[in-house]
């Protein structure tokens, strides 16, 4: 394949278990006819349909640019085939590079062997330096023979928005954050509140989403550091035409005090002050907004070990009663690692996700229809 072509394969990655939910923002943004796979979402495209995926997908971890693959079956084979390999198309020869090979199911069973001899080819065609700390990655795959090579354009995970300087215990990445919203059908058309905030990520991703706000508008990328780069094009994506405005208000509160000033700091940093409040509430404290129904969604605490949970169950209770007692017409999402905690809220669930890594364990998003 010719790397300077303007259609090849583009992976975006998705936590495990919500590649759904990936698909259907990668639709909604009209990226050109996305399918589904293990791991994330594919489709077709060019260079600036990358730097867009970048810049405007709020739950895509990374995005790797597939530039090409050949049939290696040997070393010997693999280094002459790596040395016909357009790399300048793509790499500079002034940026340092990192190579990361997986092989599976391959006569190459070497993946030190098979880096070194892709190494060597880099160096000695276009004379980049390899790096263990390089800016740009190409992540190598040999599966059954066959030699995929992908550009990691991303860089640092796409969680990191830029924003979010103060982070408490456990935070909640925004990259799912933002995929648990698309589960709960979220499209920025309704307010959304969040009980026990923590630093603020689904209040502020909610926000962003109803401003119309690039989740990559104040980061760098490592697909800055490519040949193909344009910087006037990722300019423009950065500069949306007008913020939209909306009539919605988001809401955060938690009992830690210093939870509340994280979050509201972060989401003045994020822009995003003027459309959130946050503050120092007990569930048992917790008021319904004078606001058109909309979604709560809460990430309560539950407990790496079985032995810490029972106490929690109490926690689950009273938020449940709070929700039932005040909250009528509106949307409940809970998130937590089983089932007996989510019930314990005493709220009927119609809908639940597949079990989602998260900090080490697995947790279901578990959502009601509006409120009775």
């Amino acid at each position: 394949m010719n790397t300077s072509e303007s259609d090849f394969e583009i992976f975006l990655v998705a936590p495990p278990g919500l590649e759904q939910a990936l698909l259907t923002e990668a639709s909604a943004l009209n990226f050109p006819a996305p399918q589904q796979t293990a791991g994330g979402v594919t489709f077709r495209g060019g260079w600036h349909d990358v730097w867009r995926a970048n810049v405007a997908l709020r739950g895509a971890t990374r995005v790797l640019a597939r530039i090409g693959s050949f049939r290696a079956f040997h070393l010997a084979q693999l280094d002459k085939r790596a040395r016909k390999f357009p790399w300048g198309d793509v790499l500079r020869p002034d940026v340092p590079v990192r190579v990361e090979v997986t092989t599976r199911k391959s006569k190459i069973y070497h993946a030190g062997a098979a880096s070194q001899r892709i190494e060597t080819a880099i160096k000695e065609t276009i004379g980049a330096q390899i790096s263990a700390d390089a800016p740009v990655a190409l992540k190598i795959r040999i599966d059954d023979n066959l030699v995929t090579i992908s550009v990691d354009t991303s860089g640092p995970s796409l969680h990191k928005r830029g924003f979010k300087e103060a982070v408490n215990k456990a935070p909640m990445r925004e990259t799912l954050a933002a995929l648990f919203l698309t589960e709960c059908g979220y499209t920025g058309a309704e307010p959304v509140l969040d009980p026990m905030c923590g630093s603020g990520t689904f209040v502020i991703e909610a926000a962003e989403i109803a401003a119309g706000l690039a989740p990559g508008r104040a980061r760098s990328f490592a697909f800055e550091h490519l040949a193909t780069f344009d910087a006037s094009a990722l300019s423009a994506l950065r500069t949306p035409a007008a913020v939209r405005q909306t009539p919605h208000r988001f809401f955060g509160s938690d009992r830690d005090a210093g939870a509340v000033r994280m979050a509201t700091a972060n989401a003045e940093r994020a822009g995003v002050s003027h459309l959130t409040t946050f503050s120092n509430t007990a569930i048992s404290d917790l008021a319904r907004p004078d606001l058109p129904s909309g979604l709560v969604i809460v990430n309560p605490p539950y407990g790496a070990r079985v032995s810490n949970k029972k106490p929690l169950f109490g926690l689950y209770d009273s938020f449940g009663r709070t929700m039932r007692e005040r909250f009528s017409g509106w949307r409940v999402a809970v998130i937590t690692t089983d089932a007996p905690l989510a019930h314990a809220t005493g709220l009927s669930f119609a809908h639940q996700t597949a079990p989602i890594p998260h900090g080490g364990l697995k947790v279901k998003l578990y959502l009601t229809d509006p409120l009775p």
